[in-house]
């Protein structure tokens, strides 16, 4: 059994030798050539001063047999052919060490190529080394990033398991939510049933109060006719209203002062209207109440209210035959009222959004709505439920009806557009320079007012659809984006409030104010001008009510 200094030493033993043969393996063939040739240079160095001692050997002897020669001594008669011999040997030892040198000065070149060789391969080898030593280098910057990756994904398996285990707890709790929310929508649904069956007892009861107060007028009216029957009575000749018959207006006149100030509501009074009659009149507020006024001589007396509304009232409307009126809410409904017994007829509901105008479509029995959640719904009030809906693309803040099969309606994206009922689509739009707030017609149809909140009033000509006259006044500012403005009866004039409680009235064909009348203490919201033209109602943002004239 080996120990682990062992084997650390073996393993050691065994790189050293690999690094050996991979060090040596390249340069063996040019190190046996250069053993090789070091071998020959000592052999032929061995030979070089063998063949050189010989010489000298030589060249004494033939120096001492020339001296014996020339001195013709004993031993001087040598024969001439051992002379001839040693000269020729003589002359072969010079040829070998010529050669000699000759063979020495090529291995000396030989050495010096091998030398250059070497060097040039020890350079390789330093070469290789630097490389090698960059791609060690290399190798444990990468084992490092290497390891680090590891740790990073163990890092983002651990992140990774617990996502899975939160959004397994935010599944469950999700779960839980989910059947929590299926609860409360059942008992939401269960509480606004049971909302709706309180609100159908409430207007139940409501109609059982006006259907009291109602019987208790007859019997007072029956009373005061009895008394009446017992006194002398004088017919007088009356030329102001005629009960049923609309107002023929010829020439209106503008009103010169506040003729009655009424405290119509608790809150703001954000619609008011007359009768087409001009008999009556009806205002709208924020508290939730629609009341009905009469109209005699030049004064006002209120004389009921409609109930049925669950928020503030936007927008009037009579039907030709004065036998119903039609008020739009913030409640998102719409409601149509009977005025003979003053009972809650018809709730319009469907709109997501509040609903700002609401109109009659022709006829008494159709209704079109306009709403902030920027459709327009048609209403068949036999079957008491949306004929169609129009998806405007913009909220609506007013419309006006058309010919009973056209409908003109002023959007919050700055455009009127025209729709025919027959259709989906619109038939036409115009682009204004501000937000649309209110919408007018003239008396003859031709003509349409809007009011913008860029603070001016645009008459557009229904017959070119384009804008033929701009009325504005550097005091005039358009309140809210449901602020009303009127054409009057004779088409000659138009009227809005204005945001200091100052009416504006101008003359559309001169284009400039003919009047201005301030007697309102905060902004007018809203106002409507009597059929005969003699006077005009304002509404403004807190309670008042004035009836301007100039008797």
């Amino acid at each position: 059994m080996t120990t682990p200094t062992a084997d650390w030493k073996q393993l050691i033993f065994q790189n050293l030798k690999a690094r050996n043969r991979k060090e040596t393996y390249e340069f063996a063939d040019l190190i046996d050539s250069q053993n090789k040739l070091f071998e020959q240079v000592t052999a032929l160095k061995s030979r070089n001063m063998q063949l050189t001692l010989e010489t000298e050997k030589l060249k004494a002897e033939n120096l001492s047999l020339q001296v014996r020669v020339d001195s013709g001594g004993p031993g001087s008669g040598v024969p001439n052919e051992k002379v001839q011999q040693l000269e020729q040997k003589l002359f072969k030892l010079h040829e070998e060490l010529t050669e000699m040198h000759k063979k020495r000065g090529e291995n000396a070149q030989q050495i010096i190529d091998l030398n250059a060789a070497l060097k040039e391969k020890e350079k390789e080898i330093l070469v290789k080394d630097g490389k090698l030593s960059d791609a060690h280098s290399t190798e444990q910057t990468l084992k490092n990033e290497m390891k680090n990756l590891e740790r990073t994904i163990l890092e983002l398996e651990a992140t990774n398991q617990t996502l899975k285990d939160e959004h397994q707890a935010l599944q469950m709790a999700f779960t839980s939510l989910e059947e929590k929310h299926k609860k409360l929508m059942n008992d939401n649904d269960e509480i606004m049933a049971r909302w709706l069956q309180q609100k159908m007892a409430q207007a139940d009861a409501l109609n059982r109060e006006n259907d009291q107060f109602m019987a208790h007028k007859q019997r007072m009216l029956q009373k005061q006719l009895a008394e009446a029957a017992l006194e002398p009575v004088t017919v007088t000749e009356q030329t102001s209203d005629i009960a049923g018959i609309p107002q023929i207006c010829l020439n209106a006149s503008i009103p010169t002062k506040a003729q009655q100030k009424l405290d119509a509501h608790e809150g703001e009074v954000n619609a008011v209207l007359w009768s087409p009659t001009g008999t009556m009149f009806a205002t709208g507020g924020s508290d939730r109440k629609i009341k009905l006024w009469d109209f005699s001589l030049g004064q006002c007396q209120c004389k009921g209210f409609l109930a049925g509304s669950n928020a503030g009232i936007t927008s009037l409307e009579y039907d030709i035959d004065e036998a119903n009126i039609l008020g739009a809410s913030n409640d998102y409904a719409c409601r149509l009222w009977s005025l003979s017994d003053l009972r809650l007829r018809h709730t319009l509901t469907g709109h997501s959004g509040k609903v700002l105008s609401a109109k009659f479509l022709g006829e008494s029995s159709k209704v079109v709505s306009g709403s902030h959640d920027r459709t327009l719904k048609i209403w068949d009030l036999h079957t008491k439920a949306c004929s169609k809906t129009i998806f405007a693309g913009s909220s609506c803040n007013d419309l006006v009806t058309l010919h009973g099969t056209h409908i003109i309606s002023g959007h919050f994206d700055k455009r009127i557009r025209f729709w025919d009922t027959r259709s989906d689509n619109t038939s036409n739009e115009i682009g204004l320079q501000g937000r649309i707030t209110s919408l007018s017609l003239s008396p003859d149809r031709m003509s349409l007012l809007a009011c913008t909140r860029e603070d001016t009033l645009k008459v557009i000509d229904l017959r070119q659809n384009q804008v033929i006259n701009t009325l504005c006044d550097e005091n005039f500012k358009v309140a809210s984006d449901w602020t009303r403005a009127v054409f009057s009866p004779d088409g000659t004039y138009v009227a809005a409030g204005s945001q200091d409680g100052t009416l504006f009235i101008w003359n559309i064909q001169k284009g400039k104010v003919e009047k201005t009348l301030k007697e309102h203490t905060h902004s007018i919201l809203a106002c409507s001008w009597h059929p005969a033209g003699s006077f005009i109602l304002t509404s403004e943002k807190q309670k008042k009510v004035i009836l301007w004239g100039d008797m």
